[in-house]
Formats: C-alpha cells, sequence, structure tokens
C-alpha cells in the first residue's frame, strides 16, 4: 500500500522553500529547481507540494533512465502489431494538471532536459513519431532537484528554471529537533500525523484556489515593471528571462496576499528565488570573488595601484592572453564514473538505427517494415528488430590544479599561468565536458570552482585569484583526488617549488607521494622561469609518468594532441 505523502504544512522552518513552490502552485509557469544536500527534504517537499494542488492532480516522477519515447510518447507497439497504429502518451501528457518532478535534474540527458522544459514554458506538447502528429496542452508544475555534489546544471538549462531554491539542512539544534520529532511522529502513524494537520492543509489549499482565480486580475503596473527591470538590470543579469521570472512571480505573490496589484514589497520577496543562481558569481557551487562594480575613469586612475595589492601582501594580475593549445583528450570508453559525474550511462540523441537480435531499444518503425518487406506481415521475428543507435553523452573532466604561490608574482608570472589555464580550458572544453579548479597558495589548497562546464564562471574566479605565500602542493593534490575518475585528465600548472608539508617534514617527498595517488592521466604544465631553475616540475611528472611541457612552449604551436595520444600509465602509481 502506498504510503500517503507528508504534509507541506508539516514542514519545520524553509520559508523560501514553501514560498517558492506555493508561487509555483499559483502559477504553473514558475518551474522551481531544488538545490542542496542529499536528506534535505527535497523530494518530500515536491510530492508535499502535489497534494495542496486542486483535485484531480497526478504526481509525476521522471526516473533518470527514461527513454525518449516514454517520456515525450511514442508508437504503441501492442496496437500496431495487431493493425492499429496509434501513439501511445508519455509521461509529460500524464502529468498535465499535476506536478512533473524530476530528481538530480543536472544529470538528465541534456536532449530530454531541452525538450522538457520547452514544454513546461510553452503549455503545449507536440508528438511526432513514425508519420503520427498529436498536440496536446501539457501544463504541469515542473519541480527539479540536484545536489551540487553530484555536478552542475548547464547554465542554459539552469536559467530555463525560474525560482531556484538553495536548501540545506538546518543549522538550529532546537529546529532540528523539531524536524526529527515530527518525521518520527509521521512515521509511527501516518494517518494520525495528518490528521493534526488537516485545519493547516486545508487553509493552504483553500489560499492556492483562492489564489489562481485572482491571479488573472491581478494588475502589474508601468511602475513596478521598470522597478522589477532596473533591478535586474543593476545585478548584470542579461536573460531576459530574468525580467519575465520576477514579474510572473510578483503576481503570484500578491495573488497569494489577496491582493490585485503588486507592489514593491512582492518584488523584494521573490528577487533572492528568481536572481540568485542567474548572477554570474552565483552560478558556480562554490563561492567565487564578486568582480568590483564600474568605476569611472577618474576611479579608475586613483584605484588602479591599491587593486593590486591587498592588506595581507598578496597580490592579484589579470591573466594575459596566451596562444594556449587544444587538448586533444578523449576518455576511455565503458570507463566508471564519481560520484560526482555526470549520467554517462543515460540516453543520447538517436543518429540512426541498425539490425540487430538482441535490441537494447527497439526501434520499432525499421523493425515492423523489415517484416512487412520481408514476409508481407507485421509479425515481428528476432531477423527484423533494429535497435536504434545513439550518440553518446559521455564528457571528460578537466581538473586544474593552479599554483597561486607568491614564486608566481615574479616578473607578472601569474598573469601567463592564468592566461595559459583559461585558454587551454575555452578551446578544450566541449558540450558535455566539464572544469574543476583547485589553487593553492599559503599553507592549503581549496576548491575554486565546484565541476561546471560554465567557462564564464572559470574565467572569472582565475581572474580574480589572489597571488602570494608559500607553495602547499602536496595539499593540492591530495584535494584533487576528491575530483578524480577514470574519465579525469588533470592539468597541473606549478613550478614545483613544494614548500609545505602535509604527513612528514619534508615538503618534496609529501608531494610526490601524493601525486603518485592520482589515478588519472595528468598533463604537467612548468611555469618555472628559465633563470635558476630548479627542475621540480620535470621531476614529478617523470616520477608518476606524466607528460609535461614548459609553459614558454604554448606560443610555438606545440602539438599536445601526439602528447596525450597515449594517455600516462596510471597502473603503476
Amino acid at each position: 500500500m502506498k504510503q500517503a505523502p507528508y504534509p507541506f504544512a508539516a514542514i519545520v522552518g524553509q520559508d523560501q522553500l514553501k514560498t517558492a513552490l506555493l508561487l509555483a502552485a499559483v502559477d504553473w509557469r514558475l518551474g522551481v529547481l531544488l538545490r542542496g544536500d542529499k536528506g534535505a527534504g527535497k523530494t518530500t517537499s515536491a510530492r508535499a507540494l502535489a497534494e495542496l494542488l486542486p483535485k484531480p492532480c497526478t504526481f509525476v516522477n521522471l526516473p533518470l533512465g527514461i527513454t525518449e519515447d516514454r517520456l515525450l510518447g511514442g508508437l504503441d507497439l501492442g496496437k500496431t502489431l495487431q493493425g492499429h497504429p496509434q501513439l501511445r502518451p508519455g509521461l509529460i501528457a500524464e502529468a498535465n494538471g499535476g506536478v512533473l518532478y524530476v530528481d538530480e535534474v543536472n544529470l538528465l540527458p541534456d536532449h530530454l532536459a531541452d525538450t522538457l522544459l520547452d514544454v513546461a514554458a510553452t503549455g503545449m506538447h507536440t508528438v511526432e513519431r513514425e508519420g503520427f502528429s498529436v498536440a496536446d496542452e501539457s501544463r504541469f508544475v515542473l519541480m527539479g532537484s540536484m545536489n551540487p555534489e553530484e555536478g552542475s546544471l548547464r547554465p542554459q538549462l539552469l536559467d530555463r528554471f525560474a525560482l531556484v531554491v538553495d536548501i540545506g539542512a538546518p543549522a538550529i539544534v532546537q529546529e532540528r529537533k523539531e524536524v526529527v520529532e515530527r518525521r518520527l511522529a509521521y512515521d509511527a502513524d501516518p494517518t494520525h500525523f495528518r490528521k493534526t494537520w488537516t485545519e493547516a492543509q486545508t487553509l493552504l489549499r483553500a489560499q492556492i484556489v483562492a489564489a489562481r482565480e485572482l491571479l488573472t486580475r491581478v494588475e502589474l503596473s508601468g511602475n513596478i515593471l521598470e522597478y522589477i527591470c532596473r533591478v535586474v538590470q543593476r545585478y548584470g543579469v542579461a536573460s531576459l528571462r530574468a525580467d519575465l521570472a520576477v514579474a510572473r512571480a510578483t503576481c503570484a505573490h500578491a495573488a497569494l496576499s489577496d491582493r490585485i496589484s503588486v507592489c514593491e514589497e512582492d518584488v523584494d520577496a521573490v528577487l533572492p528565488l528568481a536572481l540568485a543562481h542567474r548572477i554570474q558569481s552565483q552560478r558556480s557551487s562554490s563561492p567565487i570573488a564578486v568582480p568590483p562594480p564600474p568605476q569611472s575613469a577618474s576611479d579608475e586612475k586613483k584605484t588602479e595601484d591599491s587593486a593590486t595589492q591587498s592588506a595581507g601582501g598578496e597580490k592579484r594580475f589579470a591573466p594575459m592572453a596566451v596562444d594556449s593549445p587544444e587538448l586533444h583528450w578523449q576518455p576511455e570508453q565503458g570507463s566508471g564514473q564519481s560520484r560526482r559525474s555526470r549520467n554517462l550511462d543515460a540516453p543520447g540523441p538517436v543518429i540512426g538505427t541498425k539490425r540487430t537480435q538482441q535490441p537494447k531499444e527497439l526501434d520499432v518503425r525499421p523493425s515492423i517494415l523489415d517484416a512487412l518487406v520481408r514476409t508481407g506481415k507485421t509479425e515481428l521475428g528476432t531477423e527484423h528488430l533494429h535497435e536504434r543507435k545513439r550518440e553518446s553523452i559521455s564528457g571528460s573532466r578537466y581538473v586544474f590544479v593552479v599554483d597561486s604561490s607568491g614564486s608566481h608574482a615574479a616578473n607578472r608570472r601569474m598573469s601567463v599561468v592564468k592566461g595559459a589555464a583559461i585558454g587551454l580550458m575555452e578551446k578544450s572544453l566541449h558540450r558535455c565536458d566539464e572544469v574543476v579548479v583547485i589553487s593553492f597558495r599559503g599553507v592549503s589548497a581549496d576548491v575554486l570552482v565546484q565541476p561546471t562546464n560554465n567557462t564564464e564562471v572559470v574565467a572569472a574566479a582565475l581572474e580574480y585569484l589572489p597571488t602570494g605565500g608559500r607553495t602547499p602542493l602536496a595539499h593540492a593534490l591530495d584535494r584533487a583526488k576528491e575530483f578524480v575518475d577514470k574519465r579525469t585528465l588533470l592539468i597541473l600548472l606549478t613550478d614545483g617549488r613544494a614548500n609545505v608539508s602535509l604527513w612528514t617534514e619534508d615538503p618534496w617527498k609529501d608531494a610526490m607521494f601524493a601525486a603518485s595517488q592520482l589515478l588519472c592521466p595528468v598533463l604537467v604544465v612548468d611555469t618555472e622561469i628559465t633563470l635558476n631553475a630548479t627542475g621540480r616540475a620535470k621531476q614529478l611528472a617523470d616520477f608518476i609518468k606524466a607528460d609535461c611541457v614548459s609553459l614558454e612552449t604554448f606560443g610555438s604551436g606545440f602539438n599536445f594532441a601526439s602528447l596525450l595520444a597515449g594517455s600516462n600509465d596510471v597502473r603503476n602509481r
């Protein structure tokens, strides 16, 4: 027997979460993305919202391994074989009027995510399969959830979600205690627990119904719309979807408040939900330095010198344009993946068909046509079966480990290091690839950018990375292990002058050991200046059988394709 969902009214705290979900319940066009750690209550909240919507309401939980036909609809094989071909509706059609929930939406194949978001935005769904075409209304509350540890969501897809909420477990002890107490009471006796919240649930449902009816009469004045556009522009958000999301959300907020006119308080209430994920400095799951606001010409002259020197003695160098080559790196086919990697086993777009007696995914039309041509009947035998050929959506992961210690301040070497890293990334990163950036200076290493395919975030993070302090090389390589899997290429940009120990009293010995634990191909970019060179970066590369190239060869047309063609031998590390 299926257990009744946890009551929405019983959710403790999480005010932004509840606000976003109620706004989506009033206006179905306000798709909501929930970002947070595992166990934060994302799925529980999604199921709870579905119960509040006016009946009849369906809750469709989209499985990650779903096929294109099951999601969008396709030919009904059973009826086709009986001589009555017709289309079978997919999960999108089933979700009409309800909630379509996609857990771990960042792992959903891109072509399915694109289609899903298009339908959610337009409210119409067209199925074109095997010579048939059907267009149906498909209005549902789109909800997605993701754990940032599992990888990022493409910026183009992230922008399609009107509202985004970052949630986590409560940090206050008493609030955590109340969450656990309510959950234990619900698990012990769901029926009794739900009865205690019946009145609160009824009030919320009535509020949603009333707000839906009022929404069509809510007025958005020209002054308020100008205020919205001014605020969005002030935050530097280019996408017009931001203005639309704020405008629609403010109208829904006013309707929930039983008002027919929007005021600035409504705008301020929804701005964090609609803009946080669209502001460039917040697109990464880890914080990066926020660029300073635009300055006048006189201000720029006044602060030109001080802007490059911080109070702690660190300096900040702007990246220098470097003619970086393209890395021709392809991971092993069929390799494993870490828990942070994208869903490499998910199906990609269909690019053809092939005959096989044991199809993994049956392609109906060519199979039936094959049977008709050979036998004159639609009865299928194993010799008639065709399998869909799909484009692989697996990608590579580039882990950049960047030395930003004080030795790179000499001759503004850090400007060249930053330019080289940005150039390598921009030329080598493809659609399904992602980048991680780890910087090290002082006494430790920091994960500057979590896995992402947003090159703008990476470039901004590197641009505002300060330079100074000692060289904790061992710590940086040890941190890099967290992001390594069999599709990873690690690019280490360093002069090798390790002087901060991690396990022993010998910093260089620690760095060599940490490097030997990296079970992935490594490319060492030696950033050392030729004068008084120690050759440590080359020694490190030789020790782990890694490829090594001097930063000074970047502009000479160096052929990285041949360098990485055989990849590194990681078996003996």
